[in-house]
């Protein structure tokens, strides 16, 4: 036997949902963005409505989800870890709606408009992305950008970044990731080093030279990777002077310090005016890359998908891979004109 409900409790059951679900998105919104900012008053400020309300609407969603979401005292406003919990269970949700919602208004009202936050490396973001974004700009004058350049792996949700370009071996899964191009790293020295010291003809002839290293973020020295008979082999030679910024690094290989493994893009104009010459290219490193990355193919606001489009095209149409590409050390060696007739060294 079944029971079919009366239309007026279907009715008085609808309106009863629809008045809950209400009441918990305004909770919801008040307190992501109590989380978000760090306090009530912030809060408040950035949805435009009284920090009462906020409260209120706060106080609302703890006694429906039965637990208390912040700490207050009269200084400070501190999340709970049920709140933790709360907060990280609510955020791909809420994410997903507002992405849609813009999404929606940039369809609606035309060309691509808003904030970009964009991420790169110190070197590729000096060396490649920042100087396109002036053209960008003037092909988009609607879309605001913010670069911040930094070798450490940034956590793209967490800090709202919305394009990441990252170098070497990717290894996040959590990403979506487009390979630009190929990453050449060549071990490099100055014409005049060349002449005084000769060039390594292998790997393991690498510790009887200057060689000049990074200290990255993580506190570690920069290996250097190579592909030795098709195996990969990684060292990490003696070092006669550290940096911790790539461009110094190019600059100390200028200045006849020593040698470097850098990437081809911060060395291709050097190459190819022959400020530095490369050596070891028959055993470099060939499964690193240049990618830009993002969190999600779906819903991608207008800004980010033609920042994509047009960061790719540009970049795939630099040549960032040197003017030496695919030839060997010894062959390297006899094309550099600034050191023709050197040796290499024994």
């Amino acid at each position: 036997m079944s029971i079919v409900p009366s239309p007026q409790a279907s009715l008085d059951h609808r309106d009863a949902l629809i008045s809950s679900l209400a009441a918990s998105y305004t909770g919801l919104v008040a307190f992501i963005a109590v989380a978000n900012e760090g306090n009530f008053a912030r809060a408040a400020d950035r949805l435009g409505i009284g920090r009462s309300a906020v409260s209120r609407s706060v106080q609302r969603l703890e006694v429906q989800v039965g637990a208390r979401l912040f700490s207050r005292t009269t200084r400070n406003t501190t999340i709970t870890r049920e709140g933790e919990q709360f907060y990280e269970n609510c955020r791909p949700g809420l994410e997903r709606l507002l992405q849609a919602l813009e999404d929606m208004r940039d369809l609606r009202e035309g060309p691509p408009q808003g904030h970009l936050k964009i991420s790169a490396p110190i070197g590729f973001g000096r060396n490649v992305v920042a100087p396109l974004l002036a053209d960008f700009r003037r092909q988009f004058p609607e879309v605001t950008l913010e670069l911040l350049v930094d070798d450490r792996i940034v956590d793209l949700s967490a800090e709202r970044i919305d394009v990441a370009f990252r170098d070497g071996r990717l290894e996040d899964s959590q990403v979506v990731a487009k390979k630009l191009i190929p990453m050449r790293m060549l071990v490099c020295a100055s014409p005049d080093y060349a002449r005084r010291h000769g060039l390594p003809a292998s790997v393991d002839e690498l510790s009887s030279h200057a060689c000049i290293n990074q200290r990255l973020a993580n506190g570690r020295l920069q290996s250097w990777d190579f592909k030795v008979d098709g195996h990969p082999r990684t060292v990490t030679p003696n070092s006669t002077v550290v940096v911790n910024d790539p461009s110094l690094a190019t600059q100390a290989v200028l200045d006849g310090q020593g040698l470097a493994q850098l990437p081809a893009y911060q060395v291709c104009s050097a190459l190819r005016d022959g400020m530095l010459v490369a050596c070891l290219e028959s055993v470099a490193p060939d499964d690193r890359g240049h990618y830009l990355c993002y969190l999600s193919r779906y819903q991608l606001p207008k800004r980010v998908r033609v920042f994509i489009d047009f960061m790719t095209a540009r970049i795939r149409a630099l040549d960032l891979e040197g003017p030496l590409a695919g030839l060997g050390s010894d062959q390297s060696l006899r094309s550099a004109d600034p050191i023709a007739g050197i040796g290499v060294a024994a």
